[in-house]
Protein backbone atom coordinates (compact mmCIF):
# COMPACT_ATOMS: atom_id res chain seq x y z
CA UNK A 1 0.00 0.00 0.00
CA UNK A 2 1.26 3.47 -0.86
CA UNK A 3 2.22 5.60 2.13
CA UNK A 4 3.09 9.21 1.34
CA UNK A 5 5.33 11.01 3.81
CA UNK A 6 6.33 14.65 4.35
CA UNK A 7 9.85 16.10 4.41
CA UNK A 8 10.00 15.75 8.20
CA UNK A 9 8.92 12.12 8.00
CA UNK A 10 11.46 11.57 5.21
CA UNK A 11 14.25 12.63 7.58
CA UNK A 12 13.01 10.10 10.14
CA UNK A 13 12.65 7.34 7.53
CA UNK A 14 16.19 7.87 6.27
CA UNK A 15 17.50 7.88 9.85
CA UNK A 16 15.92 4.43 10.30
CA UNK A 17 18.20 3.10 7.54
CA UNK A 18 21.28 4.93 8.82
CA UNK A 19 21.23 8.06 6.66
CA UNK A 20 21.40 11.23 8.74
CA UNK A 21 20.17 14.45 7.16
CA UNK A 22 19.00 17.67 8.72
CA UNK A 23 16.03 19.71 7.57
CA UNK A 24 18.16 22.16 5.55
CA UNK A 25 19.83 19.31 3.63
CA UNK A 26 16.48 17.67 2.93
CA UNK A 27 14.94 20.92 1.72
CA UNK A 28 17.87 21.41 -0.67
CA UNK A 29 17.37 17.88 -2.03
CA UNK A 30 13.67 18.65 -2.51
CA UNK A 31 14.21 21.93 -4.39
CA UNK A 32 13.89 21.75 -8.17
CA UNK A 33 17.09 22.48 -10.11
CA UNK A 34 17.27 24.81 -13.12
CA UNK A 35 15.62 22.05 -15.21
CA UNK A 36 12.77 21.64 -12.72
CA UNK A 37 14.07 18.28 -11.47
CA UNK A 38 14.46 17.31 -7.83
CA UNK A 39 17.27 15.15 -6.39
CA UNK A 40 14.65 13.18 -4.50
CA UNK A 41 11.27 12.68 -6.25
CA UNK A 42 8.98 14.72 -4.02
CA UNK A 43 5.69 16.02 -5.38
CA UNK A 44 3.45 18.80 -4.14
CA UNK A 45 0.29 17.50 -2.49
CA UNK A 46 -2.64 19.17 -4.29
CA UNK A 47 -4.71 19.34 -1.11
CA UNK A 48 -2.35 20.70 1.54
CA UNK A 49 0.46 22.01 -0.69
CA UNK A 50 3.23 20.19 1.22
CA UNK A 51 5.94 18.18 -0.50
CA UNK A 52 5.48 14.42 -0.18
CA UNK A 53 7.06 11.20 -1.38
CA UNK A 54 6.08 7.54 -1.30
CA UNK A 55 7.97 5.90 1.57
CA UNK A 56 8.72 2.72 -0.40
CA UNK A 57 9.99 4.74 -3.38
CA UNK A 58 12.40 6.56 -1.09
CA UNK A 59 13.73 3.37 0.51
CA UNK A 60 13.84 1.62 -2.88
CA UNK A 61 15.92 4.45 -4.30
CA UNK A 62 18.60 4.05 -1.65
CA UNK A 63 18.48 0.23 -1.83
CA UNK A 64 18.91 0.34 -5.61
CA UNK A 65 21.81 2.79 -5.43
CA UNK A 66 23.48 0.69 -2.76
CA UNK A 67 23.12 -2.49 -4.86
CA UNK A 68 24.57 -0.69 -7.87
CA UNK A 69 27.55 0.51 -5.83
CA UNK A 70 28.14 -3.01 -4.49
CA UNK A 71 28.13 -4.46 -8.00
CA UNK A 72 30.82 -1.99 -9.08
CA UNK A 73 33.30 -2.58 -6.28
CA UNK A 74 35.41 -5.21 -8.11
CA UNK A 75 35.11 -8.00 -5.57
CA UNK A 76 36.44 -5.91 -2.70
CA UNK A 77 33.05 -5.44 -1.05
CA UNK A 78 31.65 -7.87 1.52
CA UNK A 79 28.82 -10.14 0.43
CA UNK A 80 25.37 -8.68 1.22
Amino acid sequence: MTHFITIDETIDTLAEIGIRMNLSQMKRAAEPDHNGLRKIPFFKDPIDGRLKIDRETLIGMYTSLHAEAMSKCHGMCPEP
